[in-house]
């Protein structure tokens, strides 16, 4: 996030997109609640699915699935063609602005409405709202970015942001929200195939030889890694012959489940590393048993880029170890001695190696968490990104055109599918799926359907539904309700016995490698 959790109330506009909040955030989800409640700030959440935010909302936006570019650029023409842009911050803070209007010059209302569904006045009337925001907030999350435009579709959020002057201000900004509670500290310390720690490039010869010196070793690649999208396919071509995963749970939560799985059955050894026996690890040759979050020291780096300690509650059954003590072991097995006394020795060489963490410590973080960059021990941490200019300099727009999803609905499979995740269960359930009260709260898969696709389908609810793709079919409970619109159906994606990513097309967005988990085509029947 560009800005603190705690700025959403001070926001005059919150545009919510991508993102089912108040059950897959529901405690940030409180505070934009209160934004609205206490100061009377005005929520526009864009979705196909009337979720619980909906309610709350000023204006409420329902796009046709994988559209995202074609609205957000509908919402820019309007605010350029009516002069409601911030001109001073475009002129003074960013550059690329021509060429941005050009792209979306096209983008009428009334175009927009041909792309999207959305009607071309609440396009006209959701640009003003804002625009005319002293300051608005973007939130958005994975229906965002799981998209084969998903890197197109937040460099457009970006772009609307800048255009309205809302980024380096207390109460704007653009928020991803993180799907998981140290996704953001894994990024940030290199869990990515193409950069070190703080997204320092692997072949920038700067960061190579820093790294280098404080590893103590000589002739490092440089190469580029393989994202796991990519990794799969070469383990089923032969081409990557051994995998070791850690804290993942592909065999429920990869798109087209069915190829993932073979993939990983061509494997000549596979090692999971895991706190429970997943389904991935059942397939393992080798599974290491780790400790969770209650049972370990360090720290995690939340959402809002807030380093905070994290502390051992209780033990750690059985044999499992802390993560970093099972692959320090492995690695000095391998050749190389990675010797550790504590998280803490290892969080000191990430402040070393790390110059947005540098003046970090476990002294400075005791107590309170602090926002990277935080360069050096007197820095007071920076909660607020971009305040006094972009990381480049000036902020470049981009000039994006739409592009349709890979997958449309055709006679054979004439509904749209997106999934998604319901408040009780947590990514592919292997926590939340230990506890009993929540299974019996959502205790098994559901197909939500529109009451028009149900009618024409002869399908009521309760009955058992058989949902099949180009890839796959798997068999769900009808929930007839008007969540989303006609012409699409909605799966959580959390059961394994009914996974929905048996369903999901595979197909990749060119920049980031993340497959199109929001938008592929389906039928639906009657389970025989």
């Amino acid at each position: 996030m560009t800005n603190p959790i705690g700025d959403l109330e001070k926001a005059d506009v919150i545009l919510i997109t991508g993102s089912n909040t108040s059950e897959n955030h529901p405690v940030l989800s409180t505070y934009a609640k209160r934004a609205v409640k206490r100061n009377n700030a005005k929520i526009i959440v864009v979705d196909p699915r009337q979720i619980p935010m909906t309610k709350l909302a000023a204006k409420w936006l329902r796009q046709n699935l994988g559209t995202d570019v074609a609205w957000i650029n509908g919402l820019m023409h309007v605010i350029i063609k009516e002069n409601l842009y911030a001109k001073e911050y475009v002129e003074a803070r960013t550059e690329g602005f021509e060429d941005l209007k050009a792209a979306v010059e096209k983008f009428t209302p009334e175009y927009v409405e041909e792309i999207t569904g959305i009607p071309a006045n609440d396009i006209v009337e959701t640009a003003r709202i804002f625009a005319n925001a002293k300051a608005a907030s973007i939130c958005y999350a994975m229906g965002i970015t799981q998209h084969i435009c998903g890197t197109d579709n937040v460099k457009s959020l970006a772009n609307l942001s800048m255009l309205c002057g809302n980024l380096g201000i207390p109460g704007g900004g653009v928020n991803p929200l993180r799907g998981q509670n140290n996704v953001q500290g894994a990024c940030d310390m290199g869990g990515l195939p193409n950069v070190f720690p703080a997204y320092q490039p692997v072949t920038n010869p700067e960061a190579l030889a820093r790294m280098e010196m404080e590893w103590g070793v000589n002739g490092m690649s440089g190469n580029l890694g393989l994202p796991v999208t990519v990794m799969l396919p070469m383990a089923h071509e032969g081409k990557i012959k051994a995998m070791y995963i850690i804290g993942e749970n592909p065999l429920v939560s990869d798109a087209d489940l069915n190829h993932a799985e073979q993939c990983l059955e061509h494997l000549e050894f596979l090692v999971v590393q895991d706190i429970f026996l997943t389904e991935t690890a059942a397939k393992a040759d080798v599974v290491l048993p780790s400790a969770c979050f209650a049972e370990k020291e360090g720290t995690f780096s939340n959402t809002e880029r807030k380093v905070q300690r994290v502390r051992k509650a209780v033990e750690a059954p059985g044999e499992c170890k802390q993560d970093w003590e099972i692959i320090s072991e492995i690695a000095t097995r391998m050749g190389y001695e990675m010797k550790y006394e504590n998280p803490e020795q290892i969080f000191e060489e990430i402040a070393r190696v790390t110059p947005s963490y540098g003046g970090i410590s476990y002294k400075r973080i005791e107590q309170d968490g602090l926002h990277w960059p935080c360069p050096a021990t007197n820095h007071p941490g920076t909660p607020i990104l971009h305040a006094a200019q972009f990381t480049r300099g000036k902020g470049l727009f981009h000039a994006i055109d739409f592009i349709p999803p890979a997958e449309q609905p055709d006679d054979e499979y004439p509904l749209y599918l997106t999934t998604g995740r319901v408040i009780y269960h947590y990514h592919t359930g292997t926590m939340t799926m230990k506890s009993d009260g929540l299974n019996v709260a959502a205790p098994e898969c559901f197909v939500e359907i529109a009451p028009e696709d149900a009618q024409a389908l002869g399908i009521s609810d309760g009955e058992k539904v058989r949902i099949t793709s180009r890839r796959g079919e798997i068999t769900a409970k009808a929930r007839v309700i008007d969540m989303t619109g006609p012409g699409t159906v909605f799966l959580p994606f959390h059961y394994a016995e009914a996974a929905a990513n048996k369903l999901t097309n595979s197909a990749l967005d060119p920049v980031a490698k993340i497959p199109e988990f929001k938008v592929c085509a389906v039928r639906l029947a009657k389970a025989a």
